[in-house]
């Protein structure tokens, strides 16, 4: 879905948690600098990117950076296929890099000791089994990204750190079309803008308060990863939310 000459939103499908979803990785289109892949969907889904973007005449080698928004599985799983593809160096929040980088065990995942035990117990639900079982992912990290950074891509994207979900997860804002790429900050269905998932959230004080430091940009467009497009009143519709989570912590 082209959203305008500086943003692709792409769209694809995946069971997450035994539960068909889709989930949207961004292509930020730039002919001059290139054009940069945010996030990379779960572990063999390569071959998926790779389609979307021959649908809109984009190859992998086109790519000529990919920005990870924070480490989660289902944003980093293809990194090492996509990069290898694309030869494209990897942007990343600074504090996420360690992650990335498979210097600290993952955040979501349960301590080594408490995984092998799940691992090890025939009660585990099979869907969280091959979760805990799917081989870590890790990539080197070229350049580490810091908060309120213009890079030079698009017309100049705002990086926006927003903790909350993850300890360094990070937005991003399109200066020039007001697009603000909310990442998991935030939820969506149907073009109506919805609080985080509790369940997912490791901080809620801090994504609340990372909600409304979002609330601070002129926005007219919120793309969220998990759901879909919000154009009608985008940032009156980020204040109620960012009400809402105040209320709540």
């Amino acid at each position: 879905m082209k959203l305008s000459n500086d943003l692709l939103v792409l769209e694809l499908k995946v069971d997450m948690m035994g539960t068909p979803t889709v989930i949207h990785p961004i292509v930020i289109l730039d002919g001059e600098a290139g054009h940069t892949l945010v996030d990379t969907g779960f572990p063999g889904m390569e071959g998926a990117i790779e389609q979307a973007l021959a649908e809109v005449g984009v190859s992998m080698k086109d790519i000529k950076q990919v920005i990870i928004t924070h480490h989660d599985l289902d944003h980093i799983g293809s990194l090492p296929a996509v990069v290898e593809a694309s030869g494209a160096p990897v942007w990343a929040p600074t504090r996420e890099i360690p992650f990335i980088q498979g210097k600290e065990w993952p955040q979501k995942m349960p301590p080594q000791e408490k995984t092998a035990e799940l691992l090890a117990d025939p009660q585990t639900p099979p869907h969280i089994r091959a979760l805990l079982a799917m081989p870590h992912v890790k990539a080197k990290v070229n350049r580490a990204l810091q908060d309120g950074e213009v890079l030079p891509l698009a017309g100049g994207v705002r990086v926006v750190m927003t903790p909350g979900h993850t300890y360094g997860h990070m937005s991003l804002y399109l200066e020039r079309t007001k697009t603000l790429i909310a990442v998991d900050t935030l939820g969506s269905r149907a073009g109506r803008l919805s609080q985080p998932h509790p369940a997912v959230t490791a901080d809620w004080a801090t994504a609340a308060r990372s909600v409304e430091k979002l609330t601070e940009l002129d926005v007219q467009t919120i793309v969220t990863y998990h759901g879909d497009v919000v154009h009608e009143d985008a940032g009156a519709q980020l204040r109620r939310v960012a009400t809402e989570m105040a209320a709540q912590s």
